[in-house]
């Protein structure tokens, strides 16, 4: 009895992707029928894929037929394995594409993530120009945004995007599923040079340290040392009140977010542009951050028409002291970067605060003023993050202090003013 399984999107609005059917046979071969509005360039190497990949997975006898739509090969490959998988046949390995290069880039525990993107899991044509709007975190969604119906799909086309796609530098991010579903989708993805798994719904630090044991277990099995950091998300009453904990769960995590969808209907509250009914929660995210000494990171911005009302959320939120956002489309972020950017007046007092700290210091003084006012260290230690950010963004050049000390360059030594 012939055994059968499809994979993929066809119809005339399909683009960037592609439909596979395949029907596994008895002993007639491996037959190959095609449509592609590409065809006529790419048709003999569509083909060649299709032969290569069946081969891969141990398929020799089935009628295969693709409908494309432009599909890259990175989508090809998993709509055809995820397809051979509904089908009854269960590969012995996987249909795997040569890694790129411009995929192999690492991340950092103290990295910005003023912005990530949510990417659908199983929707490719979204991945393929993301990096170039420049986030600094894209992340492949295997959770809201897939059907469960599409959650096998979805993991095959996320791990070949971590293979294939260039993310031009952003922090290749993952948000799993809940529970054990989540531990098995972590199979697909920490081989591939995840840098950072975003857990849902966390309301107890036991998920995160079951999160981070299976990425151990998997590590070793295929000898990576690069870490992959942790961003638990805070989606529930219950979460919020141990925030900390979560936060201080464990050494890879790196942020903590909070999500107000399913917060505030956690809670029995509608969602309003005020925020009232989410303050308690997200200050309890913010402070739980801040004492585990992680990035607190805000939640996404809904309207994607309203760019001031985007605006003045995210300066709500740098305000609290949040270090993030999350944006749901691409043309927010521009608007959070700038946001969370400091201004001129800002960085201008930043400036006199770490010169006459820096100067303090090298007369081997105790006492920090600035002009008749004494300065503690709170707020040197924020003074010296503003400049850090001023230069990360540029908005500072490297050499301001010789800029605005009207000394020569060489006058300091160590990054101090010293005397001559």
């Amino acid at each position: 009895m012939a055994r059968t399984g499809e994979a993929g999107k066809k119809g005339p609005k399909v683009r960037s992707d592609c439909w596979v059917g395949v029907e596994l046979t008895g002993n007639d071969g491996l037959q190959i029928e095609m449509q592609s509005k590409v065809a006529g360039m790419f048709g003999p190497r569509i083909r060649e894929q299709i032969a290569a990949g069946c081969a891969a997975l141990g398929v020799a006898n089935a009628k295969v037929e693709v409908i494309d739509r432009g599909a890259l090969p990175f989508t090809l490959a998993a709509r055809l394995e995820c397809a051979v998988r509904r089908a009854g046949h269960e590969p012995a390995g996987e249909y795997l594409l040569p890694m790129s290069g411009h995929c192999n880039y690492h991340s950092a525990a103290d990295r910005l993530r003023r912005s990530r993107l949510y990417l659908p899991g199983n929707e490719p044509k979204f991945y393929i120009n993301a990096g170039l709007h420049e986030p600094d975190g894209l992340i492949l969604d295997l959770e809201d945004s897939v059907s469960p119906a599409e959650k096998d799909a979805a993991r095959c086309l996320v791990r070949n995007a971590l293979r294939a796609v260039n993310f031009y530098g952003a922090e290749r991010m993952v948000r799993i599923n809940q529970g054990e579903q989540g531990l098995e989708d972590l199979d697909w993805i920490i081989p591939h040079n995840t840098h950072l798994v975003l857990i849902p719904k966390v309301e107890d630090p036991e998920q995160v340290l079951a999160v981070a044991g299976r990425i151990t277990e998997i590590q070793k099995a295929h000898d990576l040392d690069r870490p992959v950091y942790l961003m638990p998300i805070i989606e529930s009453a219950l979460g919020a009140w141990k925030a900390f904990e979560i936060a201080a769960s464990h050494p890879t995590v790196v942020s903590l977010a909070i999500g107000l969808e399913d917060y505030t209907a956690d809670i029995g509250a509608q969602r309003t542009l005020e925020g009232t009914e989410s303050f308690w929660a997200r200050s309890q995210v913010l402070n739980g951050a801040k004492a585990a000494r992680v990035q607190p990171i805000d939640t996404v911005f809904s309207d994607v028409t309203d760019m001031e009302g985007l605006r003045r959320s995210v300066l709500e939120a740098k305000s609290l002291g949040f270090a993030g956002k999350g944006c749901i489309h691409p043309r927010q972020i521009a608007v959070v970067h700038e946001a969370f950017a400091p201004e001129g007046a800002e960085i201008d007092r930043a400036k006199k605060i770490v010169l006459a700290f820096e100067k303090a210091e090298a007369d081997g003084l105790g006492v920090v003023s600035l002009g008749s006012k004494m300065i503690d260290a709170p707020v040197v230690k924020r003074a010296q993050t503003t400049i850090q950010m001023a230069l990360l963004v540029g908005k500072l050049p490297e050499a301001w202090r010789d800029e605005d000390s009207g000394e020569k360059p060489g006058a300091r030594k160590n990054g101090k003013y010293v005397e001559k």
